[in-house]
């Protein structure tokens, strides 16, 4: 069964870090892509970064570069999100999600698209205060 666990969110002070992480198990192919995104209420799910398990290629929006690292640790089937500087509008509820598609795709690096993923985690909330 295919699963999809994040964890460490939490509340921290504006510029402050956290890393959260993403637990991947049960996966039907061994090359694909992870992406994290982020809904808050009342808003559309937003696309932050993600990265291909084999390539390593990662992609950011633009309103994280430089502030958050997307990176893989393939030996324990885990890829973490570096969140620094962070900021009151990063506060949402942040979710990883698995492209298995993305080795038979045309583009690269892997698109932060809701769309191009399959399966989706239950998702970790981070607090940024003022």
């Amino acid at each position: 069964e295919v699963q999809l666990q994040a964890c460490g969110g939490g509340l921290v002070q504006t510029g402050g870090s956290l890393r959260l992480s993403c637990a991947v198990s049960g996966f039907p192919v061994d090359d694909y892509a992870i992406g994290w995104f982020r809904q808050a209420p009342g808003k559309e799910r937003e696309g932050v970064s993600c990265i291909g398990i084999t390539d390593g290629r990662a992609r950011y929006t633009d309103s994280v570069m430089g502030r958050f690292t997307i990176s893989s640790d393939n030996a324990k089937n885990t890829v973490y999100l570096q969140m620094n500087s962070l900021k009151p509008g990063d506060t949402a509820v942040y979710y990883c999600a698995a492209d298995w598609n993305y080795r038979h795709t045309h583009y690269s690096p892997c698109r932060t698209l809701p769309s191009d993923f399959n399966s989706w985690g239950q998702g970790t909330l981070v607090t940024v205060s003022s």
